[in-house]
């Protein structure tokens, strides 16, 4: 019988599938990271440990359209009123950064006596940070719409815009054919490459809105990302052409269609390409780590690694508290972006088929981009556990804040209902006082200008320092149903003048709150009965007859709650309770809703007058 033979593309799609399979879901239990995951698996099949893929070239050029997607959907993001939105942060902040770090990395270069184009080659490589980790990390840690997030994301994206010029750096100082001294200008490869995004840009305004409506006229949802991919993969090859990145071409396409209908559509169908991709480019990076040249010189390629880190760290702290980020979200900030990116690699590369450097120093450089790699998921779990644990011994030591005045009304949590009653008490000009049991979420609420104070509301004496004796309402806003709900009793007993507002999770809790005579309100409902009133008027109902429709529902299911307080403990008095109330609701609908309709003006309601339509 003939010996089967699995195709090596088989073959080796099962073990990168396996490994990440295996690896990541481990390291993210154990808080180490999807990423550092990755990289892991990446390094145990590589040539250098079990040697189950050999050829890692051929995986890394592959792999790098994770990349090239990833920025092409980054691309579709920078809109015009964006830019000047971030300008402050990402020409400011990320300029800095950019210069700051490359121009550190240059000078300690050229003083240890470092050719002058190695020096300059490694600084702007070092000055990159990872758009991969950095945008996983954020989305992660929920960070993305915090100023640390906001920050990150504007530096990230002047690192992309500044890969055009650093590129184009790189075709000057490439040495000639007759001599390796001096500066070389091709300005013929110069002007290929200038004329090329110019001719990009012009393309996306004016040629390329056709073609996508043409081809979404076709219906074919399957021609649709066909085009999406021909037009990154094509874009790029002509960068390439031109002695630029992939990369950069797929960033130069997505800009292209940035303000484009499509832009939502484009975003949905490269989505799942760029996370198995982008997936496959960190298992390639971990196999490029050479284990041999870091065995050979590994005081070198580890110091070199951890040196870049640790100036990076610092520049960026530093960055950080001069743009006015506090000391929680800096530090998350420059552990975000200390390590050196991917598009290292594409510089690295670049500078070698430009002879500004050789294979030697090229591979040198590419293990130290790796290395770098693996030390983020290593800090920012260093940071989780040292800076969350100070402040929670802070909180603890202290046992609550010193509150500054007795104000009229108290919230005690801040997380999702706390913040909006906050912010909308705030806006009319009332100040509460606001107290809150996570450090973390104190920290969060002071970078957007808002004042708390650390506490447990469930303990009396944290009560008085925040001054309920005084207070006219108290607020109840905590995520613990159970503790809530002694907080109200405790409340209740000893200050009965105190109003009390509740958020109830569910009916059981709002009987209980009626129980000891407090307001409360059911967590989802307002946000369900809005819904549906939106739903409404998508099946044909005017904007009066939707409300009208929505408001009576809300006064007729608070009047059932009422009408059930007293037989709540009753199930079957319940079911059959509701099936009245619910037919006795849809008859008065009805008649209420002729006689609404011929006495309500809905001219005026729907944003005009009989008078004015007329």
């Amino acid at each position: 019988m003939a010996e089967a033979h699995i195709p090596s593309l088989l073959l080796e799609s099962a073990i990168y599938l396996g490994a990440a399979v295996l690896a990541v879901p481990v390291f993210r239990r154990i808080g180490l990271g999807s990423v550092l995951g990755y990289l892991f698996a990446g390094i145990i099949i590589g040539p250098w440990v079990l040697g189950l893929v050999a050829d890692t070239e051929t995986v890394m050029h592959f792999s790098e359209f994770g990349v090239v997607m990833m920025l092409f959907l980054i691309g579709l993001e920078i809109e015009p009123d964006k830019l000047m939105e971030l300008k402050l942060p990402i020409f400011g902040m990320g300029g800095l950064q950019v210069l700051l770090t490359g121009g550190v990395v240059f000078g300690l270069g050229a003083g240890l006596g470092l050719d002058w184009r190695l020096a300059l080659v490694a600084g702007m490589g070092v000055a990159m940070s990872s758009t991969a980790i950095a945008m996983q990390i954020l989305g992660e840690q929920g960070a993305l719409n915090r100023p640390d997030g906001r920050s990150a994301f504007s530096v990230l994206l002047f690192q992309d815009l500044a890969v055009i010029p650093l590129m184009i750096l790189l075709l000057v100082i490439a040495p000639g054919e007759q001599t390796s001294q001096g500066v070389h200008m091709d300005w013929l490869a110069i002007l290929k490459a200038v004329s090329l995004v110019v001719l990009l840009v012009l393309s996306g305004k004016y040629l390329l809105r056709p073609v996508l409506r043409y081809i979404a006229n076709t219906g074919l949802r399957e021609i649709f990302i066909a085009f999406a991919l021909l037009l990154i993969i094509g874009v790029s090859i002509l960068m390439t052409l031109v002695g630029l990145s992939m990369a950069l071409g797929a960033f130069i396409a997505g800009v292209m269609l940035a303000d484009s209908e499509y832009r939502q559509e484009l975003e949905l169908d490269i989505e799942p390409f760029k996370g198995l991709l982008l997936g496959l480019f960190f298992i390639s990076v971990g196999m490029s780590v050479n284990l041999d040249i870091v065995m050979q010189q590994p005081w070198l390629i580890v110091g070199l690694a951890l040196g870049f880190v640790a100036i990076k760290l610092a520049l960026l702290f530093g960055l950080a508290k001069i743009f006015k980020l506090g000391n929680a979200g800096g530090l998350m900030f420059a552990v975000t972006l200390s390590q050196v990116g991917e598009f290292a690699f594409v510089i690295f590369g670049a500078a070698l088929d430009a002879k500004v450097i050789g294979f030697e120093q090229s591979a040198l450089l590419n293990s130290v981009v790796a290395l770098s790699m693996v030390t983020t998921p290593l800090l920012l779990l260093g940071y989780n556990m040292l800076y969350r644990r100070r402040l929670n011994q802070r909180g603890r030591d202290k046992g609550h804040d010193e509150f500054e005045e007795a104000r009229p009304i108290i919230v005690a949590g801040f997380g999702r209902v706390g913040q909006i009653i906050t912010r909308l008490l705030t806006s009319a000009g009332i100040a509460p006082t606001v107290i809150e049991h996570d450090p973390n979420q104190i920290e969060l609420m002071r970078n957007f200008g808002y004042r708390a104070y650390y506490g447990d509301i469930t303990r009396p004496d944290v009560l008085r320092a925040a001054g309920i004796a005084q207070a006219k309402i108290l607020i109840l806003a905590i995520d613990n149903a159970e503790e809530a709900l002694e907080t109200a009793r405790y409340v209740r007993q000893h200050y009965p003048e105190v109003k009390i507002l509740a958020r109830a999770r569910n009916r059981t809790y709002v009987f209980d709150y009626m129980d000891l005579g407090i307001d409360s309100v059911r967590e989802t409902f307002l946000d369900a009965v809005n819904l549906g009133e939106l739903a409404l008027r998508e099946t044909g109902y005017t904007p009066f007859q939707a409300h009208r429709t929505a408001w009576r529902f809300r006064q007729h299911d608070e009047k059932m709650m009422r009408d059930i307080h007293p037989i709540h403990t009753d199930m079957q008095k319940i079911v059959s309770h509701s099936v009245r109330s619910r037919q006795d609701l849809q008859n008065t609908l009805r008649q209420e809703m002729d006689e609404a309709v011929a006495s309500f003006n809905h001219n005026a309601w729907e944003g005009g007058s009989a008078e004015t339509k007329a």
